[in-house]
């Protein structure tokens, strides 16, 4: 149910944020002040202003914890598509300063790169495979093991070649891991009954009138509404409103496509 309500677009996932807590806080209010239950509340007036607070600080921790896992895992989901961008860049700047032809090894990456953006991401923000993908790492990875790239560019271009694929590969398995961890629903939750708990020690603290408990209720109830949501809106680094882009991706692709258009049209123009 906590997947599913995490899943939801931006209006809905905040819609259920507000039918929650404040379906929670007319029950409290109604329990309050109706004539059927005022008599046993009353039992209970005189809890003092400062016990909220100590119910305030266990939620306002709890959901510190929750909103630094979430945001710790989307900090390592940009690091892992930065990385993976640099290291595709690095075997493209390597062929391009090799004194050999690698025009075959862009040719490969450019294909690579480009199924990364179009069929890799957008299977990914869908908790899908693109089995695309690797077949054309493993070409990747036969074009920069080729022996006639260390015999024609010398080793050290090789091994060169060779680190920033298998760097690009680690850095997409941690982004690929990254697109599926997602927060225990327990958390949530936790975080989630806390909210409803802290409303009702406001409100035992505010049983005398109900225009301050109604005042106290709401700003409480605003305020957890827009903090969980917009920590919910981040659950997926992936996919949402807010998620990481491809971005660096985007631009290895853009380049290696446009070189692998100007080697064909300077081939075109030879064979003429």
């Amino acid at each position: 149910m906590i997947r599913a309500w995490l899943d939801f677009p931006a209006f809905e996932l905040f819609a259920v944020l507000i039918a929650l807590y404040a379906t929670t806080g007319a029950v409290i209010v109604i329990a309050s002040f109706s004539p059927a239950t005022v008599a046993l509340v009353r039992r209970v007036d005189g809890v003092v202003a400062p016990f909220f607070g100590t119910v305030g600080v266990l939620f306002a921790f709890l959901t510190g914890f929750l909103a630094n896992d979430i945001t710790d895992r989307n900090r390592q989901a940009v690091r892992a598509v930065q990385s993976e961008a640099a290291e595709l860049r690095n075997i493209y700047a390597v062929s391009k300063a090799s004194v050999s032809d690698m025009g075959s090894l862009r040719s490969v990456l450019a294909k690579y790169v480009a199924a990364l953006v179009d069929d890799e991401w957008p299977a990914m923000a869908r908790d899908q495979k693109a089995h695309s993908v690797e077949s054309v790492y493993d070409a990747l990875l036969r074009e920069v093991s080729d022996p006639r790239i260390g015999q024609a560019a010398g080793a050290p271009v090789q091994t060169a070649l060779l680190n920033a694929a298998v760097g690009a590969g680690s850095a997409r398995s941690e982004r690929l891991a990254l697109a599926s961890d997602r927060t225990i629903d327990a958390k949530w939750i936790l975080v989630l009954i806390l909210g409803v708990v802290t409303q009702i020690s406001i409100g035992l603290v505010h049983l005398k009138k109900t225009g301050p408990q109604i005042a106290a209720l709401s700003v409480f109830s605003i305020a957890v509404v827009m903090a969980l949501g917009l920590i919910g809106l981040q659950e997926r680094p992936f996919s949402g409103d807010i998620r990481v882009e491809a971005g660096p991706l985007a631009d290895v692709a853009k380049t290696a496509a446009g070189c692998i258009g100007f080697l064909r049209l300077m081939q075109n123009h030879s064979r003429r």
